[in-house]
């Protein structure tokens, strides 16, 4: 929005950004980083996410066709849920990108020859980037946390019905611990009927049996108010009291078990469709389940925190690498730029498949990528002149 004021165009968003700065106390050089620093990170996500969309729709156009899809669901279903992931997911590639990008120039135009002569050190240099990190990490830590995964759940479900076309409709010889000391067993469960057949439910007090259920078939209720209702038909009790037992059977009974049909299925990247508390609360209910698999969620789960501080720990080392002329120019720099936060994601998603599948901590193998870049960025930053 723009207004004519004295005789000149006046941007009025821009107004109200130089007066949220002067109550901050941020100088205009801060505010003159901050504002380069964003927008160069901005045009970049711009830039690479036309570039990811026309490169993936050319890949996958023949899938599109075969599934007889409409460009509407492509466009509304798959790209506008796909472009904020990706954006998310390789932040870090684009802060680390405009930090070279912006900085390298600065240096080669002598700006920061300019500003240390003025009195400003590194440390003082670096306020603003770490202000503008601030910011870049508290949005994708909101984006990844809460507002992704939603979009997240049409994206992944376009993906597996129509692009991978793996979708699993049943399972077999489900055994879960429901509660405490109680576990049930399903021997086939459908997820179109929501029905399953050969229920049994035990339930141990001091590693005692002391009550046995059997049902022919359980039906989860989709229409009851309740979580957790299931329909069994042609059950069976046993329950052990004392030295007597006693027999209950039946036709029908209506119950309350705590389970549900989506804890028997792990689709592909269902982890990615979780928001924060969510995920939070499936690991709990999967740990104390006992069930297998749950270390993908608990990477996810970390992923969430570790890749904001990512902003931070690439800001360091990008202002690092390129506050100062090298000999090789602009170019020198951005080429080292990029092969570091490659590896970075390189080095993130091979620590990811370790806590999978090598049986690492989730929390630690999600950390130690940052923790061996701090590192890094702290020698960095040792030895840059101050």
């Amino acid at each position: 929005m723009k207004r004519f004021e004295g005789g000149r165009l006046k941007s009025v968003s821009s107004k109200g950004w130089n007066w949220m700065m002067d109550r901050l106390n941020i100088s205009r050089i801060d505010r003159y980083i901050i504002t380069k620093f964003l927008s160069t990170y901005a045009f970049l996500i711009l830039i690479i996410t036309l570039i990811f969309i026309i490169f993936d729709y050319n890949e996958k156009i023949d899938k599109f066709a075969q599934s007889n899809v409409g460009m509407e669901r492509v466009f509304f279903d798959y790209y506008l849920n796909s472009v904020p992931y990706f954006c998310n997911l390789f932040s870090p590639l684009f802060v680390f990108i405009a930090v070279i990008f912006f900085t390298s120039k600065l240096a080669d135009n002598s700006e920061i020859i300019a500003m240390k002569a003025a009195g400003m050190s590194f440390k003082r240099l670096l306020r603003p980037y770490m202000v503008s990190a601030a910011l870049i990490a508290l949005m994708s830590f909101l984006l990844g946390a809460y507002v992704i995964p939603k979009g997240n759940v049409a994206r992944v479900y376009f993906e597996n019905t129509y692009i991978k076309k793996k979708k699993i409709t049943s399972v077999d010889n489900i055994q879960m611990k429901v509660d405490t000391g109680v576990v049930a067993y399903i021997t086939h469960f459908d997820n179109k009927t929501k029905s399953g057949y050969g229920f049994s439910l035990d339930k141990f007090e001091d590693k005692k049996l002391v009550s046995h259920l059997t049902a022919q078939t359980i039906q989860y209720d989709t229409l009851s108010d309740r979580r957790y209702s299931w329909t069994l038909r042609m059950y069976r009790i046993r329950t052990q009291e004392g030295m007597k037992e006693k027999i209950e059977s039946g036709n029908k009974l209506d119950t309350i078990i705590m389970m549900e049909p989506t804890d028997f299925f792990y689709t592909n990247k269902q982890q990615e469709t979780m928001t924060l508390p969510q995920l939070d609360e499936f690991i709990d209910k999967q740990t104390m389940r006992g069930a297998s698999g749950v270390s993908t969620f608990e990477v996810e789960y970390h992923k969430r925190f570790a890749m904001p501080f990512a902003a931070f720990i690439l800001t360091l080392i990008g202002v690092s690498l390129s506050c100062e002329k090298r000999k090789g120019g602009m170019g020198a720099s951005i080429g080292v730029g990029l092969a570091l936060s490659f590896s970075y994601i390189l080095f993130q998603a091979i620590s990811a498949t370790f806590a999978t599948n090598a049986g690492w901590s989730p929390m630690l193998a999600v950390w130690i990528p940052n923790i061996l870049f701090a590192i890094i960025a702290f020698f960095l930053y040792r030895r840059t002149p101050q």
